[in-house]
């Protein structure tokens, strides 16, 4: 099956699932990324004097790298202003979005959760406009059969300690998908090609993070107990 993975920024899915997507991929499911941006205006530019646009391309050329690391199916990386979203007309973001699902035509699209885990505007954005691209679709095509959304359990945003994270309560969770040793090394070494973010990686501690555990909501959908794989139920 095709499963798109929809993000603001660079990193954001190694960070967050990459473990995952590379268990799905080992699966034999096709694994597609959608970023909304190239992540330009991270402070990290400052460190090496790039402007917006500089840092962008070098944020870029790290992710070409993610993405064979992962052995992802397809990527796209849009340019639209980073941690200017908020900004943005969101019927420009939802026609985006629709294009690159109608594109592909997954069955199941990943995004995050209402919360956003960080907080941070970009996130929330993103999931709102994600959402609402998907129930407009889902009404006029007969290919897209899930939305689902990183989040955290509590005890494990409780170990963040460079940002304050969101969690999700246990009732809210959909899924919990396990993955092998091979899957948390890939998404480590994914994490290892952000060459210009390797301080920040290790003072955020996220390799500690990226267990053998994942969990998503689903939207619209409620399992107890949770599904074991993203593609459960789908026919």
């Amino acid at each position: 099956m095709k499963i798109l993975y929809i993000y603001p920024h660079p990193d954001d899915e190694s960070f967050g699932p990459g473990h995952v997507m590379a268990k799905q991929v080992r699966d034999g499911h096709e694994v597609y990324l959608l970023t909304l941006t190239k992540g330009g205006a991270t402070r990290q530019r400052f460190k090496y004097n790039h402007t917006i646009a500089e840092m962008g391309e070098v944020r870029y050329r790290e992710m070409l790298n993610v993405a064979r690391t992962l052995n992802l199916t397809g990527m796209t990386v849009l340019d639209l202003p980073d941690s200017g979203l908020k900004e943005m007309d969101p019927r420009e973001i939802e026609k985006v979005v629709a294009a690159e699902i109608e594109r592909l035509q997954p069955a199941v699209v990943v995004t995050y959760a209402v919360h956003g885990i960080s907080g941070f505007h970009d996130h929330l954005v993103t999931h709102a406009v994600v959402k609402r691209v998907f129930v407009d679709l889902k009404e006029r095509t007969n290919y897209l059969r899930r939305l689902a959304m990183v989040t955290l359990t509590e005890a494990d945003a409780s170990m963040g300690t460079m940002f304050k994270l969101n969690h999700s309560k246990p009732e809210e969770i959909d899924c919990i998908v396990t993955v092998e040793d091979a899957d948390i090394k890939s998404c480590h070494a994914a994490l290892d090609c952000y060459t210009t973010f390797q301080e920040t990686i290790e003072k955020s501690g996220i390799k500690s993070f990226i267990k053998h555990q994942a969990v998503f909501e689903i939207f619209q959908e409620d399992h107890k107990p949770p599904l074991t794989d993203l593609f459960d139920h789908l026919s």
